[in-house]
């Protein structure tokens, strides 16, 4: 069984191609979940995992472009496996107010129980457990890729500071930041690294076809500030990768992402080659 949500966009939500913004989608994700997990159950059974459920993993993909319209797109969640220690969720974002399906969004999100006033992980219940395999369906993406060994390069290091609005109720880094600081490091790591040649990026549309996230550890507030280390792992015809490491001065590693970007035509809306002189500046990025 699918559980199906009604997103209404909002203007806000827009990035600069009239897209909605890719962090935006996982704020629509993190809507869609905690409704299934409180609406079809009976008395309370799942009201402590959509309180207290930390996010272990995410993965993305963005399948087209989703624009401003007036009709709400709609989200199904549904459960792709569960057991003592996690369950995995399916989401697929898609309208068919036409009557042609259109799916906009893919992911796969793996979630932990977490009692937040112990500060550890706890086991899932019998009782959620039957309750969550009433909702099992289809893996949407499969197995996330691996992640490369993280390496220092020229310009790649971020440094990022906690805004109290970064946290939830917890006091705990809400998972969309994540999303959010590693796009701050992406984008100042390409600037940088455009700074320093004579290739003009903003001429070169890019978007992202896939991001992955691992949560190692919940992050909280502290005055000293983090830090991100971006690098470029991939480089194809009009793709390329850069993932990246979130850390403090200790040297604990918080999360880790592994974006694949494409470049594109905003005219036809779709996938182009990068051009050759933006290809040799990510391949000199490359060990």
């Amino acid at each position: 069984m699918r559980h199906t949500y009604e997103c209404q966009l909002r203007w806000a939500d827009m990035d600069l191609l009239g897209h909605v913004n890719n962090v935006t989608y996982l704020d629509y994700l993190q809507e869609a979940r905690i409704e299934m997990l409180l609406k079809h159950t009976s008395g309370q059974r799942l009201l402590a995992l959509a309180e207290g459920a930390q996010v272990i993993h995410h993965s993305v993909q963005y399948a087209a472009p989703l624009t401003f319209r007036l009709a709400p797109v709609k989200i199904d969640t549904w459960v792709v496996s569960a057991d003592e220690d996690s369950f995995v969720l399916g989401h697929e974002i898609y309208d068919d107010h036409t009557g042609e399906r259109v799916t906009y969004l893919r992911a796969r999100s793996t979630l932990a129980p977490y009692a937040f006033d112990e500060d550890r992980r706890r086991r899932v219940t019998a009782s959620e457990l039957e309750t969550l395999a009433s909702f099992l369906g289809e893996d949407p993406i499969g197995e996330p890729a691996g992640f490369s060994e993280p390496r220092p390069v020229e310009n790649g290091d971020y440094e990022l500071r906690v805004r109290f609005s970064d946290l939830d109720a917890f006091g705990v880094v809400d998972e969309v930041q994540h999303f959010e600081f590693f796009q701050e490091a992406r984008i100042s790591y390409i600037g940088r690294m455009q700074g320093s040649s004579a290739v003009d990026f903003r001429k070169t549309p890019m978007v992202i076809a896939q991001m992955d996230v691992a949560y190692e550890r919940p992050m909280r507030f502290q005055l000293t500030p983090y830090r991100v280390r971006s690098w470029v792992s991939k480089v194809g015809g009009s793709s390329f990768v850069i993932e990246s490491e979130l850390f403090d001065d200790e040297g604990t590693t918080y999360s880790r992402a592994r974006v694949v970007l494409v470049t594109f035509d905003a005219r036809t809306q779709k996938a182009a080659p990068a051009p050759e002189e933006l290809r040799q500046l990510l391949l000199a990025q490359l060990p």
